[in-house]
């Protein structure tokens, strides 16, 4: 039986973007990958980033941010960046692991109301799905 290929999505506070990417692509993915998410400056997950994927019944409240330097030692086969930072701090990695660069808006920045932070974590909830759902599964295979 071949070993679930491993993927890091990586983000600067692994806060919303990168945690929100992992719910979606284990959801997505069906067990098929091994799937993390870690920042190069953890935080806390948002309680927005819980509450928007839990609308489309995915739960997330039991995530925790992590640093990328817990997975120095894990085989990664693919880390996915989804903000600039990460990309320009992220550690290396062996060269058998592939680099891929999506950048989404940190809908933590938005200032507002609830209704209004919670709109902009919908919309990168949604992009990140479109992402995994329509282009990643053409690059990983």
């Amino acid at each position: 039986m071949d070993e679930k290929r491993k993927i890091l999505i990586l983000c600067t506070g692994n806060s919303a973007r990168s945690q929100m990417a992992e719910g979606l692509l284990n959801h997505i993915g069906g067990g098929e990958y091994e799937v993390f998410s870690a920042g190069t400056n953890p935080g806390s997950v948002r309680h927005e980033a819980v509450k928007v994927m839990e609308e489309i019944g995915i739960d997330i409240s039991f995530h925790r941010s992590k640093s990328v330097d817990e997975f120095s030692g894990v085989g990664i086969d693919f880390v996915i960046t989804v903000c600039d930072n990460a990309k320009q701090n992220c550690p290396y990695f062996p060269p058998k692991t592939k680099l891929i660069h999506h950048s989404f808006d940190d809908p933590a920045k938005v200032e507002g109301n609830e209704e209004t932070r919670m709109a902009a974590f919908r919309q990168v909830r949604d992009e990140i799905n479109q992402f995994f759902t329509k282009d990643f599964v053409k690059i990983i295979n």
